[in-house]
C-alpha cells in the first residue's frame, strides 16, 4: 500500500473516531428528558450533575468535580472543559497564571513574561443560576456544556486549545430546587410562572451576588476558595436575567459610575469584550441588545474578579414567566437608565418589536452570548495575558511619595458582639491579601497582587451627585457604599510614607465564630411574611451563627398565627416567648400579604387588622415587639404612635440616601446602648428617621448629629439636613411592654459588626 493510500486510511479512521465520539456524548435532551429551553421544562439539580456526570464520561473535553457542600448540603460543583492536552496539563496552567497574577513570583522578569504568556491559555470562568427564579441560567449550562464538549467545528477546536473554560452549573443549587419544585406544582394552575412563597436561596435570597466581598455565604467561599483563587480567570461571564419589559440583553460596557479603585485595564477589557459580543450578536439577528445603560461598576459586592486582574462580563436576558411564555406588546415596553426600549439608539439596537418571548428565547441568547466571549478569549489570547499580567505588575510596583503605602489596624479590644479586627484580616486574607502582623497592629501594604481590593472595602466612599436633566438622582444599581472598617467599628490608620514594623510570629488568628455575651432567657418570634424578605433571612443568618453561644433562641411567626394566636395565654405557656422581631419589609406586604388569586390562598393575606389587634394586646400585656427599618412605618401607622416619620413623602430632589452609611449618637446611659461608644454607624437605605411628637412614653436611644455636614460617612446622601437632630433608634413603652423601632438595619447582610449590640440587647430581657 502506497503512502498516499495509507493517508487516506488514516484521515478516514481520524475522521470515522471524531464522529463516533460526537455520537457517543450524551445530548442534554438525552438526559434530562427534554431540550433545555422548551416551554414549562425545568430540570431538578440531580438530574444537572447527573448529565455534567455523563458528560466526562464520555468526553476526553470535560472533567467534572465537586469541591464542597451547600447550605442545604447538595453537593457543589464545577466543569473545567478544554482540549484534552490542556486538560493533562492543567497544573502547568495554573503555575502560569499564578505567576503572571503576581510578578513578584517572576521577579517582574519581561523576558520571563513573555514566555509565559506565549505558553499560557486564556482562563474563562462562566457562573450561571446565582439568581434561581433566572432559570434559563443553569438550563443553559448543559446546553453550551454540549456544544464544547462535542463539537468539531474549528471555531469550537481553537477555542479548546487556547482557553481553558471554568464552568458553574449554579452558583446557588438549592434554589434549582425550591424554583423547580414551586413551579412543578403550580404548573396548570391560575399561579403558574409565579415566584416561590419562600426565599429560593435559604438564607440571603437574591442577594447572594451581594456577598462577594464579605463572603458570608458557603457558595460565595467554595466559589472564591476554590476557583477564584485557584485559577485567576481573566474573564468572568456571569449569567443572569433581568425584567422582562425592558431590553432583551444587556452586556457591559457598564453605565457611570466606576469604583475607583477598579484598574483602568479592566474597563478597557470589558469595554472592549462587551463590545465585541453585542456586535457579533447582532450580525446574526439578535434584536434588542443594550449597552452602557442601566447596570453600574461601582460596588466590590458583585464583582469580586474586578480586583483579582479579571473582568467581570455581566450578561442579563429577558425573562420570562419562569419556563412560561409570555406576550409582549410593544407598547409596554420600557427602558432604563441610558435607554428607551421603544427607540433604537446607539446603545439599544437593533430594535425589538414586542411578541412573544420563550425560554427558548433566554436559552439562544446566552448561548449565543458565551459562545462570542469564548471566539474573542480565543482570538485574543495573548493580549488577554498581557493586560493581565499588566495589571499584576501595576499592583505591586514600589509606591512614591503622594500615594497610599498602605494601612494600619492598631490593636484594640473586640466589641463583645464579634471578633471584629480578627473577622476583617479573615477576609481580607480570604481575597488573597496579605497580611503582616506587627507590633503597630495588622498591616495591608498596597504593593501586593490585590491591595486595591483592601482599599476599597477599607477606605470611605464617596459616590458622585448624579442627576438626570430634570435635577432627579439617578440611583446606583445597588448600593453606595461598602466600607468594612466602618462597618466593623474599626478605626484603620492610612499610611503616606514607606514603612517597616517589627513582624510577630505565632499569630493565630480567630474565625468568626458568632456573637458573645448575649445569653438570653426565653425565645424570639422572628416574623416570616407570605411575602418573602430577605433581611428577614439575613436575620436568621446572623441568629443561626451564634446559636452555640447560646445568644438567641428563635421560631419562625407566620401571618396566620399572628391572626389567629392569643399572645397573652402564650406568654405563659411553656414557650415562654416574649418578643417578637419584624424584619425590614414594607408595611403593605406585612398588612396585606399577597392579594387573593395572585397566590394559592395559603399565601395570601398578611398580618390583617385581626392581626394588628393581636400584637396591641401582646404589648400591653409585657410583649416586646422590635421593628427594623421600613417595617418601623407599619408600627407607627398601625400603633398610632405618637411618631413621625420625616423622610416619608419626601421629593427625591429633596432628599436621597439610597445605601450610604450615616454616623449616629447614642445615649449610652439607656441599657441598649450600654457599654458602647457615644458614636456609632447606620446603614440608612430608604430608611425612617423620627420626629418624637410626644416625648411621656418615648425614650430616644440613638439620633444624628444636629450639624448635616456630620452626618454622612461613606457613600451618597442627598439633602441629609432633612434628617439632622432626628431620632435613629426610639423605645416606645406601652403598657407592661414596650416597642423598638430602628430607622436603619442594625444586622444589614450580616456586616454591621457596628451595630449588632443595639440588636441584640433591644431583644434581650
Amino acid at each position: 500500500m502506497n503512502i498516499k493510500k495509507i493517508l487516506s486510511v488514516l484521515i478516514c479512521v481520524h475522521l470515522w473516531t471524531i464522529l463516533l465520539l460526537a455520537q457517543s456524548i450524551p445530548t442534554p435532551k438525552s438526559v434530562l428528558g427534554f431540550t433545555p429551553g422548551d416551554d414549562r421544562k425545568l430540570a431538578s439539580w440531580n438530574q444537572v450533575l447527573d448529565y455534567f456526570q455523563k458528560l466526562e464520561d464520555t468526553s476526553p473535553r470535560v472533567k467534572f468535580e465537586a469541591i464542597g457542600k451547600t447550605t442545604m448540603d447538595k453537593p457543589f460543583v464545577y466543569a473545567t472543559i478544554s482540549s484534552p492536552a490542556n486538560l493533562k496539563n492543567l497544573e502547568k496552567y495554573k503555575q502560569i497564571n499564578a505567576k503572571l497574577a503576581d510578578p513578584r513570583l517572576i521577579k517582574s522578569n519581561e523576558a520571563m513574561a513573555k514566555s509565559l504568556i506565549k505558553q499560557g491559555k486564556t482562563i474563562v470562568l462562566i457562573t450561571f443560576g446565582i439568581h434561581s427564579t433566572e432559570v434559563g441560567s443553569t438550563l443553559s449550562s448543559t446546553l453550551l456544556a454540549h456544544r464544547l464538549a462535542s463539537s468539531n467545528e474549528p471555531e469550537i477546536k481553537k477555542i479548546l486549545d487556547d482557553t481553558i473554560i471554568l464552568l458553574v452549573p449554579s452558583l446557588n443549587p438549592d434554589g434549582v430546587d425550591i424554583v423547580k419544585n414551586w413551579y412543578d406544582k403550580t404548573l396548570g394552575t391560575p399561579y403558574e410562572g409565579s415566584e416561590p412563597p419562600e426565599l429560593y436561596h435559604k438564607y440571603v435570597g437574591h442577594d447572594n451576588n451581594r456577598d462577594w466581598y464579605a463572603f458570608t455565604q458557603v457558595e460565595t467561599q467554595l466559589t472564591v476558595d476554590k476557583i477564584h483563587n485557584v485559577w485567576h480567570p481573566q474573564i468572568v461571564q456571569d449569567v443572569h436575567q433581568q425584567g422582562a419589559f425592558g431590553a432583551r440583553m444587556f452586556i457591559p460596557p457598564y453605565t457611570q459610575p466606576v469604583e475607583p479603585n477598579v484598574p483602568k485595564q479592566i474597563i478597557e477589557g470589558y469595554t472592549e469584550l462587551g463590545t465585541f459580543v453585542a456586535d457579533e450578536m447582532r450580525k446574526t439577528g439578535f434584536a434588542g441588545i443594550t449597552n452602557n445603560s442601566t447596570y453600574d461598576a461601582w460596588t466590590p459586592a458583585r464583582a469580586y474578579s474586578h480586583y483579582h486582574g479579571g473582568v467581570r462580563i455581566l450578561t442579563e436576558i429577558a425573562s420570562a414567566k419562569l419556563a412560561t411564555p409570555i406576550n409582549v406588546e410593544f407598547d409596554k415596553l420600557r427602558g432604563d437608565h441610558g435607554y428607551d426600549a421603544k427607540i433604537e439608539s446607539d446603545n439599544y439596537k437593533p430594535l425589538w418589536k414586542g411578541g412573544e418571548w420563550k425560554l427558548k428565547n433566554i436559552t439562544d441568547y446566552m448561548e449565543a452570548s458565551s459562545f462570542n466571549l469564548l471566539k474573542h478569549a480565543s482570538a485574543n489570547r495573548e493580549k488577554w495575558l498581557s493586560r493581565f499580567y499588566s495589571i499584576g505588575k501595576e499592583a505591586v510596583r514600589k509606591r512614591e511619595s503622594g500615594e497610599i503605602y498602605g494601612f494600619v489596624f492598631p490593636r484594640r479590644p473586640n466589641s463583645g458582639f464579634g471578633y471584629n479586627q480578627d473577622y476583617l484580616t479573615n477576609i481580607l486574607r480570604r481575597s488573597g491579601i496579605e497580611i503582616i502582623e506587627t507590633d503597630k497592629g495588622s498591616t495591608v501594604k498596597m504593593e501586593q497582587p490585590y491591595g486595591s481590593f483592601a482599599k476599597s472595602l477599607i477606605e470611605s466612599q464617596s459616590y458622585p451627585d448624579l442627576l438626570d436633566g430634570k435635577g432627579n438622582p439617578i440611583p446606583p444599581y445597588d448600593v453606595t457604599a461598602h466600607t468594612l472598617s466602618l462597618f466593623f467599628s474599626l478605626e484603620i490608620k492610612t499610611v503616606n510614607v514607606p514603612f517597616e514594623y517589627r513582624k510577630l510570629s505565632g499569630m493565630d488568628l480567630l474565625q468568626f465564630g458568632g456573637l458573645v455575651g448575649c445569653d438570653f432567657s426565653g425565645s424570639s418570634y422572628l416574623y416570616k411574611s407570605s411575602v418573602p424578605s430577605m433581611d428577614e433571612g439575613w436575620t436568621r443568618w446572623v441568629f443561626d451563627r451564634s446559636k452555640g453561644l447560646k445568644c438567641v433562641k428563635y421560631s419562625a411567626i407566620k401571618d396566620s398565627e399572628i391572626r389567629t394566636i392569643s399572645y397573652s395565654e402564650g406568654r405563659n405557656s411553656s414557650t415562654k416567648f416574649s418578643r417578637i422581631i419584624f424584619p425590614d419589609q414594607s408595611p403593605n406586604a406585612m398588612l396585606n400579604g399577597h392579594a387573593k388569586g395572585t397566590m394559592p390562598d395559603e399565601y395570601t393575606g398578611g398580618i390583617g387588622k385581626e392581626g394588628v389587634a393581636n400584637l396591641k394586646k401582646f404589648v400591653e400585656d409585657g410583649g416586646t415587639l422590635v421593628f427594623l427599618n421600613k417595617a418601623s412605618d407599619f408600627a407607627i401607622e398601625q400603633f398610632n404612635l405618637p411618631i413621625k416619620n420625616v423622610t416619608k413623602g419626601l421629593n427625591r430632589k429633596d432628599f436621597f440616601i439610597p445605601g450610604s452609611i450615616l454616623r449616629t449618637e447614642l445615649d449610652t446611659n439607656h441599657k441598649i446602648a450600654k457599654g458602647m461608644d457615644k458614636e456609632s454607624i447606620a446603614w440608612f437605605e430608604n430608611s425612617p428617621a423620627f420626629e418624637v411628637l410626644d416625648k411621656t412614653n418615648v425614650e430616644i436611644i440613638a439620633s444624628y448629629p444636629k450639624e448635616s455636614k456630620d452626618i454622612l460617612l461613606s457613600g451618597w446622601a442627598l439633602g441629609q439636613e432633612k434628617i439632622a437632630g432626628k431620632a435613629a433608634l426610639v423605645q416606645v413603652n406601652i403598657g407592661k411592654g414596650k416597642i423598638i423601632l430602628f430607622g436603619f438595619r442594625p444586622q444589614y447582610r450580616g456586616q454591621s459588626l457596628a451595630t449588632f449590640p443595639l440588636f441584640f440587647n433591644a431583644i434581650a430581657n
